[in-house]
């Protein structure tokens, strides 16, 4: 957003920051409880550590509020998503091809390459719960897009891209003098290049 601001893009941009702090205690909840989201819909907690895309599903129904040209969300949202790109590549999984590609263009223009996984049906299946709308995780295969899957419920009909920069927010060994060894800022340059795409296009 400070980017945003500084170089004065004539584009309206919401920002929205959806955090939790993961702390054990007497009101934690816990496996089998079920949630209802800001959207009305139920959540069948399994895993108590799949906390993060549980305050990103009610940031996701917020921002449709303001009737968005695109939703894009970014998040280290899984280890599975380490396992399956590395730190090489964000991975990113949509609901709009046409975001999607801009997005991916983006990141060769900038040097954050994304890498799209599918979003089939199959694994929008895996979501289902017996007791609730949802549930918030499935097993350890296809975790990453499983996540996705579960936040994919809470964007609505809106173009949508969420991106997981579990392997890619932190390097052990500088590769390249854009992604230094520690903290990358991963995201600030392909975000902003999105937006100057969608400026002059």
């Amino acid at each position: 957003m400070q980017v945003v601001g500084e170089l004065n893009l004539p584009i309206h941009v919401i920002g929205l920051i959806s955090a939790a702090e993961n702390m054990p205690g007497a009101n934690a909840y816990r496996p089998g409880d079920v949630l209802t989201t800001l959207s009305g819909k139920t959540v069948e907690v399994l895993n108590t550590d799949a906390e993060g895309r549980i305050v990103m599903a009610d940031a996701l129904t917020y921002a449709q509020q303001y009737r968005p040209h695109g939703i894009i969300d970014i998040a280290t949202l899984t280890g599975a998503m380490v396992i399956a790109l590395g730190s090489h590549a964000t991975g990113m999984i949509s609901n709009n091809p046409s975001l999607a590609e801009r997005v991916r263009q983006a990141g060769e223009t900038t040097g954050e390459r994304v890498w799209q996984l599918p979003l089939w049906d199959a694994y929008r299946d895996m979501m289902k719960s017996d007791v609730a709308d949802i549930k918030n995780v499935h097993g350890r295969d296809a975790g990453a897009i499983a996540a996705a899957a579960f936040l994919e419920h809470f964007v609505g009909e809106y173009a949508w891209v969420h991106l997981d920069i579990a392997g890619t927010a932190y390097q052990d060994t500088s590769t390249k003098a854009s992604m230094p060894k520690g903290a990358t800022g991963v995201g600030v340059r392909l975000l902003v290049q999105v937006l100057l795409d969608m400026i002059n296009s």
